[in-house]
């Protein structure tokens, strides 16, 4: 049976001799074996970080050169790889494909499934090196390491008061816009901060 009669008809004949996977072109064996042998030949020119493939290489080199070929059909938005692209496009179809095994909660990226499953196991990974407190995500870190710091990156549009985190911001933006998205369900009064609306439901339950 000749190369081309293999491949129609399914039949694999190169075989990994560490975990017997079994492929149909001998260049797919060898990338493959690539994953046993840690070997990464291929190395960026600009910051020498090395790949395995020389596809994954070129993915890579957009990240200096600032190329994005992928684009989105429906916003237009760009992507420096196809996988970016795709994940992207949830947004859209508002497919969630990943689900929590604990709680059954849908999520349309993997990282955010990773990130949500560590309020079941409690898992924090991420030290703060000054007080030792412990988080889930890198950036409740960066964003607690601004206590320490005393930076405040946000800073107000309209008074130029500086905030620590984009969140408190945008709370206190609500001062100047005049903005109160919490609603009483009982007497319909609206309030800025839910703190005060907390506060405002204690006088219908005495």
């Amino acid at each position: 049976m000749n190369k081309n009669s293999r491949i129609h008809v399914g039949e694999r004949s190169f075989l990994c001799s560490i975990c017997a996977k079994k492929f149909t072109k001998r260049c797919s064996l060898r990338i493959h074996e690539r994953i046993h042998t840690g070997e990464k030949p291929y190395q960026c020119r600009v910051c020498s970080k090395n790949f395995a493939q020389s596809c994954n290489l070129k993915a890579h080199e957009r990240v200096h050169t600032g190329e994005k070929p992928h684009q989105c059909s429906i916003c237009a938005k760009k992507f420096g790889v196809m996988n970016s692209l795709r994940s992207h496009g949830r947004i859209h179809s508002g497919e969630k494909p990943y689900q929590c095994r604990m709680c059954n909660r849908n999520f349309s990226q993997l990282y955010n499934l990773k990130i949500h499953e560590r309020i079941h196991t409690g898992e924090k990974p991420h030290q703060c090196s000054i007080c030792a407190k412990k988080f889930s995500t890198m950036c409740s870190l960066i964003s607690h390491g601004r206590i320490h710091s005393g930076e405040k990156p946000y800073q107000c549009r309209v008074c130029n008061k500086n905030f620590s985190r984009s969140t408190t911001l945008k709370i206190h933006e609500r001062v100047h816009t005049g903005e109160m998205p919490y609603l009483c369900s009982i007497c319909a009064k609206k309030f800025t901060y839910l703190s005060n609306l907390r506060m405002h439901e204690n006088i219908h339950r005495e």
